[in-house]
C-alpha cells in the first residue's frame, strides 16, 4: 500500500463518524480496540451510579515514542500527543481533534510500514 494513500485512508476511516461526537467516540474506540488491542486503552464511564449504559470517556493509543489520547466530556473532545522517554512524559502537545486524527494516522501508517502484523491489523481498521 502506498504510504500517502494509506495515511489518507486511515485518516478518512478515523473521521468517518465525527459528525456525532458520541457515535464518533464509540466508533473510534471500537475500531482501535479491534485493530490494535495491545496498543489501545479505552476508559468508559456510566451515566450515573446505577446506570448500565457506559460511554467512551478516554481513548489512548500507545505508539513507539508516545501516547495519543482523546478525552470526550459531554459535547466536546480534547486531544493530546504525549512524548514519553523510558516511561517518563517529557512533552505534551494539545491538538485540535482533526490534527490529532492526522498525527495518529501518520503514526499508524509508519507502524504499518515497519510491521507486517501492524499492516494486517490496520487493514481491519479500514473495513
Amino acid at each position: 500500500m502506498d504510504e500517502e494513500l494509506g495515511f489518507d485512508l486511515l485518516a478518512a476511516s478515523l473521521r468517518a463518524d465525527s459528525a456525532d461526537l458520541a457515535a464518533f467516540a464509540e466508533a473510534l474506540a471500537a475500531k482501535l480496540e479491534e485493530a490494535l488491542p495491545d496498543r489501545t486503552q479505552v476508559e468508559r464511564r456510566g451515566d450515573g451510579m446505577f446506570s448500565r449504559t457506559k460511554h467512551v470517556r478516554v481513548i489512548s493509543v500507545r505508539m513507539d515514542h508516545g501516547v495519543y489520547s482523546i478525552v470526550f466530556d459531554g459535547g466536546s473532545a480534547s486531544a493530546e500527543r504525549r512524548t514519553d522517554v523510558r516511561g517518563v512524559t517529557i512533552k505534551r502537545d494539545a491538538l485540535p481533534v482533526d490534527e490529532w486524527i492526522d498525527a495518529l494516522s501518520r503514526a499508524l501508517a509508519e507502524l504499518a510500514a515497519r510491521s507486517e502484523q501492524a499492516r494486517t491489523s490496520l487493514g481491519r481498521l479500514l473495513q
